[in-house]
């Protein structure tokens, strides 16, 4: 993420440049093993990993002040936010979480960067915990370049920003609106010194949302700040704060990159994927059941999976049976436990949850099996 204004987001863009090596220095030094139960990290540039795939990082840069942040194992929320800066300036930092490389720092396992002209998808999902009595936005951080650099700034940035409190406003100048994701966004277009900054910013607070990370990438192609034959090199999600700050929390993260025209997926890399969901309901006036049977029918093997789904608004989760859930409400990641990791050709796999209910009943409108969408039956 970036400053506000330009002059203050140029500041930043070049002490990015400036402090590349010091800031890899940093990160090889106070990286923390990777969390396997909460993990507190207030180095300024401290990172941990999440499920073995996502870097989370405190990556506070914009202040002196102190900033604390715990890695849970579905995301991290801002403990210690101590300070402000002027809300026409940079922010005091930008905690986050990614799939792909952030100054050298590259999450396990990830297949970023990757030309864009060979992704045919990138499904990411998020739910965001909010607070009131702070100044900040809660937004996504896509970057792009020409070359498949891990380091330093890259040429585009594309923000989407879900949420703002306060008088802050994204990099330029609006520049119009547009649908992207089925959603509508006010578009802002500008430059801090060090890159190009396309923003999104929904009209409303969006807490929770499943989408294709391509969907805005195509629309930096489109109005001329990036080509087909450039590189998506990371896929950030997290909170800019200017004032306060504890309290906000991605409370699941999810992020995949699909690259063929098959595509490959996080736990069958290189294969193929293609599957089918079974979502059978029993439903009673406050409350339901969901039984969720997971159908391969692709030619390979899945090994250790991911479905990621969002519930209808007025659904919460209260318990669950044969799959470790990310949360209890919004967008939602069900992965395996350590005896139904492997889904075979053709074969199955189950899962259950019970939850209550508000209101008029839906089930999800989609499924994701480690970032490939599945055929809903």
């Amino acid at each position: 993420m970036r400053p506000s204004t330009n002059h203050a987001r140029s500041a930043r863009g070049l002490l990015g440049a400036l402090l590349t090596s010091l800031v890899s220095l940093a990160a090889l030094l106070t990286t923390a093993p990777a969390a396997q139960a909460d993990t507190a990290i207030c180095q300024p540039f401290g990172t941990t990993t999440i499920q073995g795939r996502y870097v989370v990082q405190n990556n506070r840069w914009g202040t002196s002040s102190a900033q604390c942040i715990t890695a849970t194992d579905s995301g991290f929320r801002i403990n210690q936010a101590d300070g402000s800066v002027p809300t026409n300036g940079a922010p005091k930092s930008y905690p986050s979480v990614y799939n792909g490389c952030h100054y050298t720092n590259c999450s396990p396992g990830t297949n970023l960067p990757a030309q864009l002209s060979t992704v045919s998808t990138a499904p990411s999902s998020i739910s965001y915990s909010y607070v009131n009595d702070a100044v900040y936005d809660a937004a996504y951080d896509i970057w792009l370049d020409p070359t498949p650099r891990t380091d330093g700034v890259n040429r585009t940035e594309i923000m989407i920003w879900f949420n703002r409190v306060g008088s802050i406003q994204p990099i330029g100048s609006p520049v119009g609106n547009a649908s992207v994701g089925g959603r509508d966004w006010q578009v802002w277009s500008g430059n801090n010194g060090s890159n190009d900054v396309l923003s999104f910013v929904a009209p409303s607070a969006l807490s929770s949302w499943s989408f294709d990370v391509m969907d805005f990438a195509r629309q930096a192609v489109s109005r001329g700040l990036a080509q087909n034959n450039w590189y998506l090199t990371s896929v950030q999600a997290g909170f800019e704060p200017w004032q306060n700050g504890a309290g906000l929390a991605v409370t699941s993260f999810s992020s995949a990159v699909n690259t063929g025209a098959s595509g490959g997926n996080p736990g069958n890399p290189g294969g193929s994927t293609a599957c089918k969901v079974a979502y059978a309901t029993n439903v009673w006036q406050g409350g339901f059941t969901a039984d969720v049977t997971v159908t391969n029918t692709g030619s390979s093997p899945v090994n250790g999976w991911q479905l990621t789904f969002t519930l209808p608004s007025g659904q919460r989760i209260t318990s669950a049976w044969n799959a470790n859930l990310s949360a209890s409400s919004g967008a939602v990641t069900a992965s395996n436990v350590n005896y139904n990791g492997q889904i075979a050709a053709g074969g199955q796999v189950s899962f259950g949850f019970q939850g209550t209910t508000d209101g008029t009943f839906a089930k999800p409108s989609g499924f994701n099996l480690n970032g490939t969408a599945c055929t809903a039956v």
